[in-house]
């Protein structure tokens, strides 16, 4: 076995020559403790802050609410440690009560962002592994699940970028990707029937690299994964090979898309942590949900509206994600259909994956802010036999205007262009909402775009 050097997690509930046997006993099987942090519990020591010879150097964290420590005190010391000794591992020798699973995850999270391997009685947690591939400053684009709003912000951000002068490219992969790295140059003609062809070749027409290309115009390369880890790391993915294909592409910058709570393995200089506004605060704060937080140096919080936005949930997202960290800057959003051709005084069939409970908000902006008579709506475009039956019930429409997720090219675009209807897709537009809309609105949004890119490129030129 290759000998390690380790910092060892202790607590006071332990006996002191318990853990000096169990050190030993690392030891023996070539895990040497280089220093030993004293997370909490008095029961087996005479006081807290005890000097308690363990055979290596060792410190207390301060007293937290009880036995278990305040995690972010602890974390300050553990990577003060790491820093110090510059160790292969963290080895958790500790228990209830001083950690519990929540704790423990969330102390791991800190760990795994220092790129340290993690390890405990029963589990052993690895950082994913994130190589550098190319030599542009790369924005990752994450979220903390599904259907969070990250292609509408990663397109949102590529419109910013190009604005402003830059030249970006985008891979995004997904769970539905292809089998090798697809390049879908900038500007690239994307109709309803050139989509169709990709649905009719066996590819899924509606993968988030279409739908970056159709709502944004730049470049994108699409690429496949599978499975998901606790940290966002993929059990099987070809995002190397896209990120490696994106060179060969005109462009200055890289945004790289993630899928569902799955990470773009690979590095990223700036990234971007998108949040829905329902999310529950335990699942952010507790387990492994602060890692993400921790890489974001932006985070948005979409759907900030009711009813899933209702009453305080916004403020409580907000709140647990200001509990891990306040560097960054958090927006508050919104999302709102922008159809990409003109559907001014059209009878309109729209499919969304939006759930019902938004819809109202939804065909509002639609009829007011674009003209249209909205007839009917189905808000299962990612449940194919619900949206045939929809599609089938609706009255006359004029056109179909439809997201580019889920079947909206094999079912719903299929279906209307056999009805005759003309199709239009949709784009989900992220606006900032609140506070911050008084002080900027769309500019705002546009500044910590600006930001952060200045941030990437600050990054890469310092590797």
């Amino acid at each position: 076995m290759t000998p390690r050097r380790a910092v060892v997690l202790v607590d006071g509930e332990h006996y002191p020559p318990v853990i000096r046997a169990a050190l030993r006993s690392l030891a023996e099987q070539g895990t040497t403790a280089v220093a030993a942090l004293f997370l909490g519990g008095t029961e087996k020591v005479s006081q807290r802050g005890a000097d308690v010879d363990l055979g290596v150097p060792a410190e207390w964290v301060a007293p937290g609410r009880g036995p278990a420590p305040d995690i972010a005190v602890a974390a300050g010391h553990l990577a003060r440690l790491l820093a110090e000794h510059h160790p292969d591992v963290v080895v958790d020798l500790s228990d209830e009560p001083v950690l519990d699973a929540r704790r423990r995850l969330q102390l791991a999270s800190h760990v795994l962002l220092a790129g340290v391997r993690y390890e405990g009685a029963d589990f052993v947690l690895t950082p994913p592994a994130r190589p550098r591939l190319t030599r542009r400053p790369t924005i990752a684009v994450i979220g903390t699940g599904k259907r969070t709003g990250k292609t509408a912000v990663a397109g949102e951000m590529a419109r910013a970028l190009r604005t402003a002068g830059r030249q970006p490219v985008i891979v995004a992969m997904g769970r539905g990707g292809p089998p090798e790295p697809v390049i879908v140059p900038a500007g690239a003609r994307l109709d309803p029937a050139a989509l169709l062809a990709v649905a009719d070749a066996g590819g899924h027409a509606a993968s988030d690299f279409y739908e970056d290309a159709v709502t944004s115009g730049a470049a994108t390369v699409g690429a496949r994964r599978c499975g998901g880890g606790l940290a966002g790391a993929v059990g099987y993915s070809n995002v190397a090979a896209a990120v490696l294909a994106s060179d060969d592409l005109p462009g200055d910058l890289l945004l790289v898309e993630g899928s569902g709570s799955a990470v773009p393995p690979v590095h990223a200089d700036a990234t971007v942590l998108v949040v829905p506004a329902d999310s529950d605060p335990e699942l952010i704060r507790g387990y492994l949900g602060p890692y993400r937080v921790l890489l974001a140096d932006l985070i948005v919080v979409t759907m900030c509206e009711s009813p899933r936005g209702v009453g305080k949930k916004p403020d409580a997202v907000t709140e647990a994600l200001h509990s891990i960290s306040r560097r960054s800057p958090v927006l508050r959003t919104v999302l709102r259909p922008v159809p990409l051709e003109p559907v001014g005084g059209d009878r309109v069939f729209f499919a969304t994956t939006a759930p019902a409970t938004v819809g109202a908000s939804l065909v509002n902006a639609l009829e007011e802010r674009h003209g249209c008579e909205v007839v009917a709506m189905s808000h299962r475009l990612a449940d194919r036999p619900a949206l045939i039956s929809d599609l089938a019930a609706a009255p006359p429409f004029d056109v179909l205007l439809v997201e580019l997720k889920a079947a909206a090219v094999d079912v719903a675009v299929r279906s209307a262009t056999r009805a005759g209807a003309r199709v239009v897709f949709c784009d989900n537009r992220p606006m900032i909402v609140g506070a911050q809309q008084a002080t900027g609105g769309a500019t705002g949004l546009q500044d910590a775009v600006a930001a952060l890119t200045q941030l990437a490129d600050e990054r890469a030129t310092a590797r």
